[in-house]
């Protein structure tokens, strides 16, 4: 009967954890559109589930993980300038103890960038992020990006 007993036990433990980290409150979408001869935007579209916050770039020591994208350096494009983001909301979280920026529903973030040449090209590189709702945070997820460019 024992070993009976700690089998279920272990399976309802691992389905729970299983449905833990199975939980995605963050789904990314990409696009990339030549804008001249010589540039192109890459969008980065964050679908953010409701009741969760996804959080700015800019965020202070002490907070939430700051959202942080990473582009692999490539013979075909140099990056201009920085990752742009629309304006984030602004209010004091009680967990953090300080006022925190960031994004409810949606985000559309772009990165400019310099062509090289005229060929057909891959923008790779990954996205960190973290996401809280009321009651948790989940631990900081990374999601490898590959965008075409045409």
């Amino acid at each position: 009967m024992k070993p009976l007993l700690i089998t279920l036990l272990a399976l309802v433990l691992g389905i729970g954890a299983a449905n833990a980290q199975l939980e995605q409150p963050v789904t990314w979408s990409y696009a990339a559109k030549k804008v001249s001869a010589t540039e192109a935007v890459i969008y980065i579209k964050a679908t953010i589930d409701e009741g969760w916050h996804l959080y700015s770039q800019n965020i202070k020591p002490g907070g939430p993980v700051a959202s942080q994208f990473i582009f692999k350096p490539a013979a075909a494009y140099t990056l201009i300038g920085k990752v742009k983001e629309p304006k984030p909301i602004v209010k004091n979280e009680k967990v953090f103890n300080m006022d925190v920026a960031y994004f409810e529903d949606s985000a559309v973030f772009q990165q400019k960038i310099k062509l090289k040449g005229k060929k057909p090209f891959q923008v790779k590189g990954s996205v960190e992020f973290m996401v809280c709702n009321d009651t948790q945070c989940l631990p900081p997820t990374e999601v490898v990006f590959n965008i075409p460019v045409k």
